[in-house]
């Protein structure tokens, strides 16, 4: 895959938005543990930032999932990358499903005004007792009339306390569902905890779960047996976390995403398109090497610059070509989910490098630049804690490499 002069036109604009509406305020934002989604994606969905690859019908550009990538490597730039998650959720991570798979009084309702920016989207999977293993999940639909009443909880729910609806993956029937777990207070895992399929998942263990769309507000106020938890971490300040807690909230069973049942399947795509825009936009670690060499170009040591010392040359050398590789393995990646390939191991690998290259890329950049890196004020510190969550948050390193090893045929893909 290769970048066209669209594709390079749109990642510039999106740099200019950048450099105008976000990065001024980061500081403040990241101060305050939260960002102003509302504020900051109605002027994004003013742009057609938030429906790139979105129907047209519904307010979306029409254009394939390369331009949500380029889109994704070009928010990476922002200076706080938890802006830059929130965004991701909002775009390509809650809304694929429902831009496939809803129905068009449901596309209207949520996916619309999710894309003009009047709405922020969440995506809840991962519980507090169930990330890698999705079949574990707790959280229930109950069927009553036309109507589903929900009870459970979700964990590390990105954009969670400030968003109008979530994309609800849980149980629609009795089968391999276990008791619903109400009101339990948050302890243990990792934000965005992990979450993986298999060919071997694809079975009937995982068919009685679906997709619903679920308005966590009414009228502007907290929706009926809604209730919220912040979760503070240790990086991506400026994006609010949260876990939420449903007990016995009724939507109607129109607010179902396809058919009941599907919503694993379903949920495999969202998840596919969730690493490929977290790998891109970790593609964005190059101005770190290359702030890092500025800097270190300035800073005299021992009557030199420190630049000239081979070892930190060859060492940013070494990492800009290992991110150059991830670059064109993300590349790869989308080309052949576009052309409809099965992409599940390549973006398991992206995902995988992009995690583990990125926070080492910024170890090194935080260690070349000394004392001054690591302290708190400096921007390569922020990405250190921001960058960390690569490995852990939609799919921990294990659980890749545990996809990958099954697509190699070194696991029984039953286990």
């Amino acid at each position: 895959m290769i970048y066209t002069p669209e594709h390079r036109e749109m990642m510039d604009s999106i740099r200019r938005f950048i450099s105008a509406e976000i990065d001024p305020f980061i500081d403040e934002w990241e101060a305050a543990e939260i960002f102003p989604a509302h504020e900051l994606f109605k002027k994004m969905g003013n742009l057609g930032f938030l429906g790139i690859t979105k129907p047209e019908a519904y307010g979306g550009l029409g254009l394939d999932f390369s331009y949500g990538v380029a889109a994704a490597e070009a928010m990476g730039y922002a200076r706080a990358q938890g802006v830059a998650m929130g965004v991701g959720v909002q775009s390509n991570m809650a809304t694929p499903a429902l831009a496939a798979f809803g129905s068009d009084e449901l596309r209207r309702e949520f996916l619309a005004p999710a894309i003009a920016g009047d709405m922020v989207a969440s995506i809840g999977v991962s519980e507090q007792g169930a990330g890698s293993d999705v079949a574990s999940l707790k959280t229930r639909a109950r069927r009553d009339g036309d109507d589903y009443v929900i009870s459970g909880s979700k964990m590390w729910i990105t954009n969670g306390t400030q968003a109008d609806w979530i994309c609800l993956l849980c149980n629609t029937s009795q089968e391999n569902a276990g008791p619903p777990q109400v009101f339990l207070p948050p302890s243990g895992g990792g934000p965005g905890a992990a979450r993986t399929w298999g060919r071997s998942e694809r079975g009937s263990a995982h068919k009685n779960k679906s997709l619903i769309i679920v308005p966590l507000k009414e009228n502007g106020k907290r929706a009926r047996g809604v209730e919220i938890q912040k979760i503070r971490k240790f990086g991506m300040w400026s994006s609010d976390t949260a876990q939420i807690f449903f007990d016995e909230v009724r939507v109607p069973v129109r607010h179902r995403i396809g058919e009941e049942g599907m919503g694993f399947i379903y949920q495999m795509k969202q998840f596919q398109e969730e690493r490929l825009d977290g790998a891109a936009r970790r593609l964005s670690a190059i101005a770190w090497i290359q702030e890092t060499a500025d800097y270190l170009r300035q800073r005299q040591a021992f009557g030199r610059p420190l630049l000239d010392n081979q070892f930190i040359q060859y060492k940013l050398a070494e990492l800009k070509t290992e991110l150059e590789a991830l670059r064109a393995l993300v590349y790869v990646a989308t080309k052949t989910y576009i052309e409809g390939g099965d992409v599940v191991e390549l973006a398991s690998m992206a995902k995988l490098k992009a995690g583990r290259l990125s926070r080492e890329i910024a170890d090194w950049c935080m260690q070349f630049q000394g004392g001054m890196g690591y302290t708190w004020d400096n921007p390569v510190s922020r990405a250190y804690r921001d960058y960390r969550l690569g490995s852990i948050g939609g799919g921990a390193d294990e659980v890749m490499l545990m996809v990958i090893a099954r697509h190699m045929g070194l696991m029984n893909m039953n286990a």
